[in-house]
């Protein structure tokens, strides 16, 4: 039997902080004495890990948005992603971080494509793992991941039905039709420690020995020829945002030093367990941060305080989503040519990314049509952009409805709004206002009776 694995797991994302009206970042006083937010983590963390060679040691993926950031506002760490990839460290994230399950199945896929795309372009490889936003996931969103070539992705223990699962073995959960795909479950013990036990990584050396080797020496039951591997994943911006010097604990215990175990990739383990991974069944819409499901993305739940707020917003969300998608499948098709909108948007990454100019893009799906047709047809594909966009989970992650968070994904739902109300003569920002004028009132009315009550 070969040595037992350890695979740390980064998962490398921050809430696009991009107005779409400007098309940049605005300063942010909170972030000081950086300019903003990403600027900030990313002196803190992402470039420091990059100059240390820790994502060519780990397990990673890095948010879309926050890689098209990093590009440009910080090179360095940039390049440590992209160097560090080796063609088996990256995986994949669906692009706006919207929770699937949550989201028509159109959206998913087209989030997923997305994704998909984005990571194809930047690392010169197509991903075959995936981390789904907030590990979200329901057997529907795991077989649209299947379609699109993904062999495995991350849930928490919980995350797996049945008892006594053994989450140092991969398992194969089958999506029906024939199909699976591989579900790695972190270990909570070690990722919780990592996270927020500060003395205990406080020596890297100590750590593997008081803690990952006895987890790993442990019998596997019913499977003595297995080899046993241990996944710790946790927010990558533990590793010297959340806690400073956190990133050279990584190094040492990622490094060549011998700690008692090798250190492995997912791919790798995937690829050893191939069909023989066990199976196993998903719970359904649960998720790596709500004990509740997807509850905290939808309404209230024991996660936050206060949460009732939630279900209203995204019920104007929706609503706001399906009459934009109603008036760009009616204007395209009566466009010259009558383009297919949801072919296009799905290509559409393309244009978002860089890889392909906007007037090239809609030239190729209505060659010939008058400029007016074209400019159209682009504010369509832009309206879908930020009426994707708008979905982004940190808009409900938290308890109140003031945050920045939130008030960035209301900005895109009107942009959005606006866009389509522009080539359509509709309403829909009155319509979007009003319905969120009734989300506030709704939270006034709370503070009012949390105050009145004794």
């Amino acid at each position: 039997m070969s040595r037992p694995r350890l695979v740390v797991h980064g998962h490398f994302y921050q809430p696009s902080r991009l107005d779409p009206a400007t098309g940049t970042v605005p300063p942010d006083p909170t972030a000081a004495p950086a300019r903003d937010w990403n600027t900030r983590i990313a002196a803190d963390c992402y470039r420091p890990n990059a100059e240390l060679g820790n994502y060519g040691r780990i397990s990673w993926d890095l948010g879309p948005t926050l890689a098209g950031w990093l590009e440009e506002g910080d090179p360095v760490a940039y390049r440590g992603f992209v160097e560090g990839d080796g063609g088996r460290h990256g995986m994949a994230q669906p692009f706006h971080h919207s929770i699937l399950p949550l989201s028509t199945l159109a959206d998913r896929r087209t989030e997923i494509r997305w994704g998909l795309r984005d990571f194809e372009w930047r690392f010169g490889r197509r991903p075959t793992g995936v981390w789904v936003p907030e590990t979200a996931v329901d057997l529907e969103t795991l077989g649209l991941l299947v379609d699109e070539g993904v062999t495995h992705t991350i849930v928490a223990p919980w995350q797996l039905a049945g008892r006594g699962l053994d989450t140092r073995r991969p398992y194969r959960v089958d999506v029906g039709g024939g199909r699976s795909i591989v579900v790695l479950a972190y270990d909570a013990g070690l990722s919780t420690s990592v996270s927020f036990e500060i003395e205990a990584t406080s020596d890297a050396d100590r750590f593997a020995r008081e803690r990952i080797v006895p987890r790993l020496s442990e019998p596997m039951e019913d499977d003595d020829a297995a080899t046993p591997f241990a996944l710790i994943a946790t927010d990558g911006e533990l590793y010297g945002h959340h806690q400073p010097y956190r990133d050279l604990f990584l190094q040492r215990l990622v490094g060549p030093a011998d700690l008692g175990f090798d250190v492995s990739t997912l791919a790798d383990v995937v690829a050893e367990a191939g069909p023989n991974a066990r199976p196993a069944a998903i719970v359904e819409r649960s998720s790596w941060s709500c004990h509740h499901g997807v509850a905290r993305w939808e309404t209230a739940c024991g996660c936050v305080d206060d949460g009732a707020w939630k279900a209203p917003l995204r019920a104007a969300f929706d609503r706001l989503a399906e009459a934009i998608d109603t008036r760009t499948d009616e204007i395209a098709r009566a466009l010259p040519g009558a383009p297919d909108p949801w072919a296009a948007r799905d290509a559409y990454i393309d244009v978002v990314i860089g890889a392909q100019d906007e007037a090239g893009f809609v030239a190729d799906r209505m060659p010939g049509a008058d400029p007016a047709s074209r400019r159209t047809f682009a504010t369509l594909m832009a309206a879908q952009r930020w009426r994707l966009a708008m979905y982004a989970s940190c808009g409900w992650f938290w308890e109140s409805p003031d945050r920045v968070e939130t008030a960035l994904v209301i900005r895109r739902a009107t942009h959005a709004a606006i866009l389509i109300d522009g080539i359509a003569r509709t309403d829909l920002g009155i319509t979007l206002a009003s319905d969120l004028e009734g989300v506030m009132q709704m939270r006034e009315s709370e503070r009012a009776e949390e105050v009145t009550t004794p």
